[in-house]
């Protein structure tokens, strides 16, 4: 059989060269390159290896080990999960900064390969710097903490371990049921030791992505079940993105006359003006889709985790009646709402479907329903898009509540412009100047649900929200590694002051790469999202805002702390613009698309202007016992619908 004699990082940069990819017939490359911040614990393993003969991987230097990796996640998803950087770092707190990268990953079913270097199997030198002892296990490290969000983990202590844990990496990052972040821990000695490789571990490997059918038994259930529903509702998840159903998910609806609603990772799997499309559904949904919701007496879930924001905690589905079916590659996801499931590719499983309701002549019993709560969001969207401070009236009340928050805003930086005129500003420049041809990024705060509330695309695939873990910091880091995967495309990340401020640092690499990103910086001075959060639920306003402290009360709640964001990334190397005007906006979003290099755009937003509501609920914590009347009361509210909530 022959052998080669390489060290163990040799050997493992010479098997990520050959995976490989087949969907639908086409075959490409699985591993695009390796993002890497070396340290003492790769440096001269897996970083010698790299060094030596990366092959076709690209190797690029990351600047933050979340940050990169959080690139790569993003990188997967805008790929549809069907190629994947690896990412190496050194050990401690290198390896420990890919924890939270590695629970993005998981959370949204995305794959990530992650390297992170380890202290010594041989454990002659401990404690080696940066290591963690713990005096009852010799093993445990830091590496140890990546079990609980990762969908597989090894450690390599021996080099012919390597072939083993590869092969099962490979499993678990090319599974369209069960995939997420895989973690390899390699100890900084195995990766210089050299074993005796079978040649036959770097053959060229096909991963065949399939596209399973369900069971000829559970179609016949679903048909059972949906042919006796008269106001059925599609709610299209990230699965019918990765399945690249978009086109069938239409056909499906129009055959039928079934409106869809959107989760966060499904939009834009199909246009937004597409007449059956109600747009986001559920907490950060809008009017249209959670009034059907309401009402519908079948939720038919295509690729759907149903999380809490999804299903409005359980509680948004109030129709008596209502029944599930649930259409997913995954057997536990296809369980969830205990509903009537589906197991298998969305695209197949909506052609199976399609083709019994079709012999069976089903159609839907809506009449005007649809059109009319369309029409009603479209009023409300037209307001939100026009509101100009102090003429319009405020909602949420909470902006109307707080009205001194706002002209304490306005005296510091001169600026009135409301979240959600912005927001309709910059969509349509992007529609109207690029054609719909770009990709706009999130992931947390108050923007995640103005965005899947108001954002139209025009095209699929341009809306990239992660908003599984809604992890502050990935927008930046994610704008870069879609930009790879997109390298023709413009990039935007909707991102705000408080997320900019937890993890930016990819930025940096965008420019050193010269991959152009655009940053749209929405500046409220402070966690704004959870600040409203806070206040609507009873609390007055405490620790989430940017505010001096006030030595007289000891607390954080003297004048807002000015930052100058544009200064801050000009001194990195990118084109900046400060905006307090519709006009200045209009004109550095005009300026930055002619830019070569990244730009970032310094949007100061009055605090309390984004969206809220549309007949959602989300339940969170809130003290049962409380000397405060307001929260009293928003603990009655919260059991009120907790008690109509689903319990499972």
């Amino acid at each position: 059989m022959g052998t080669i004699r390489l060290t163990t990082a040799q050997a493992l940069v010479r098997f990520l060269n050959n995976q490989y990819i087949r969907f639908d017939g086409k075959e490409d490359k699985f591993i695009e390159g390796v993002f890497a911040i070396f340290g003492h614990g790769n440096v001269l393993g897996l970083g010698q290896a790299l060094q030596q003969d990366p092959g076709e991987l690209k190797v690029r230097q990351g600047k933050n080990e979340q940050g990169m990796a959080q690139a790569a996640v993003a990188f997967a998803k805008q790929n549809k999960r069907k190629k994947i950087y690896a990412c190496t770092s050194s050990v401690g707190p290198g390896a420990a900064n890919m924890v939270t990268a590695a629970g993005t990953a998981t959370a949204n079913n995305i794959p990530v390969l992650l390297l992170p270097g380890d202290t010594f199997a041989t454990r002659q030198p401990d404690p080696v710097l940066q290591q963690v002892e713990h005096i009852n296990n010799a093993s445990v490290t830091t590496n140890d903490a990546y079990k609980a969000v990762c969908k597989y983990w090894d450690r390599v202590t021996r080099p012919e371990q390597l072939m083993n844990a590869m092969i099962n990496a490979m499993r678990v990052l090319t599974s369209v049921d069960n995939t997420g972040a895989v973690c390899i821990a390699l100890p900084q000695d195995v990766q210089g030791e050299a074993y005796d490789f079978p040649y036959y571990f770097f053959k060229k490997r096909i991963h065949v992505i399939p596209r399973r059918k369900a069971d000829d038994e559970e179609i016949e259930d679903a048909i059972k079940l949906i042919v006796l529903k008269k106001k059925p509702l599609i709610i299209c998840g990230g699965g019918v993105k990765y399945s690249e159903a978009g086109e069938e998910l239409k056909k499906f609806a129009l055959e039928f006359n079934i409106p869809i609603g959107e989760t966060q990772a499904g939009k834009s799997s199909i246009e937004s003006d597409f007449e059956l499309n109600l747009g986001g559904v559920g907490v950060t949904g809008n009017l249209a889709a959670n009034l059907i919701a309401e009402s519908a007496d079948l939720i038919i879930g295509v690729g759907t985790r149903f999380t809490d924001f999804t299903s409005g905690s359980k509680e948004l589905f109030r129709n008596k009646n209502v029944d599930f079916v649930t259409v997913n590659a995954s057997v536990f996801h296809a369980y969830k709402m205990d509903g009537t499931k589906v197991v298998g590719d969305a695209k197949a499983c909506l052609e199976q479907l399609g083709a019994t309701l079709k012999k069976l002549g089903y159609k839907s019993s809506y009449t005007n329903e649809i059109a009319e709560a369309k029409e009603k969001w479209e009023n409300e969207v037209k307001r939100l898009y026009s509101i100009e401070y102090p003429k319009a009236d405020f909602k949420p009340e909470i902006a109307r509540q707080n009205e001194g928050f706002l002209k304490e805003f306005y005296k510091m930086y001169g600026s009135a412009l409301p979240q959600t005129t912005v927001v309709g500003q910059i969509n349509k420049f992007l529609e109207e100047e690029l054609n719909g041809d770009y990709i706009v990024i999130g992931a947390a705060g108050s923007l995640p649900g103005d965005l899947q509330r108001l954002w139209r695309s025009s095209k699929k695939y341009s809306y990239h929200m992660e908003y599984g873990y809604s992890c502050m910091g990935y927008e930046i880091s994610g704008a870069l590694g879609v930009k790879l995967a997109e390298p023709n495309k413009e990039v935007y990340a909707m991102v705000g002051d408080g997320s900019y401020l937890m993890l930016h640092s990819e930025l940096i690499t965008s420019i050193q790469e010269r991959k152009k990103i655009n940053v749209l910086l929405f500046d409220n001075c402070g966690f704004g999202c959870i600040n409203n959060l806070q206040m609507a639920n009873g609390m007055d306003s405490f620790g989430t805002e940017f505010r001096f402290r006030n030595e007289e009360q000891n607390r954080l709640n003297a004048d807002y702390v000015p930052i100058d964001f544009a200064k801050c990334a000009e001194g990195y190397g990118a084109k900046t613009y400060t905006v307090k005007t519709i006009d200045e906006l209009k004109n550095a979003l005009k300026d930055a698309k002619n830019q070569s290099v990244s730009t970032l755009i310094d949007i100061k937003i009055l605090p309390k202007t984004m969206t809220d509501g549309y007949n959602a609920w989300w339940h969170v914590g809130v003290a049962e016992v409380s000397n405060k009347e307001s929260i009293q009361n928003a603990y009655i509210k919260r059991q009120k619908f907790l008690s109509n909530a689903r319990k499972y």
